[in-house]
């Protein structure tokens, strides 16, 4: 069985309406092959099939979001605002994340794509 990593979010963060993405690496030595990075994903789906994927081997999936950031200023903006990020205060984690136990079909996964583009395409 491999592992599954992911953010644990407070109720009603907006990270979740973000795209996620999957990367699936070597559990072992990170160095036996390159690690895959798919998506973008609705985050239950993402969460759903990294679980799938890993269940039956030694494999680790990080499921993080994706920031579909607009240009050079809005990415040093991002970069800046993690370099000086205060977690000394930092609450409890939020427990596990819920994962869907079936992952999404095909046509969900679809579908999934179709919400995050006109998402990311909304003023």
């Amino acid at each position: 069985m491999g592992t599954l990593v992911t953010l644990q979010l407070p109720p009603g963060s907006p990270l979740v309406d973000l795209p996620w993405v999957i990367t699936i690496g070597a559990l072992g030595d990170p160095d036996e092959w390159d690690p895959v990075v798919c998506g973008p994903y609705q985050r239950d789906h993402a969460l759903s099939l990294a679980r799938a994927v890993v269940a039956d081997d030694e494999l680790m999936a990080v499921v993080e979001p994706l920031q579909p950031l607009d240009g050079v200023e809005a990415i040093r903006r991002e970069v800046e605002a993690a370099r000086t990020a205060d977690f000394s205060e930092q609450d409890a984690p939020f427990g596990v994340a819920e994962v869907p136990a079936v992952p999404p079909t095909v046509d969900q996964v679809r579908e999934g794509w179709r919400r995050i583009a006109a998402g990311i395409l909304a003023p």
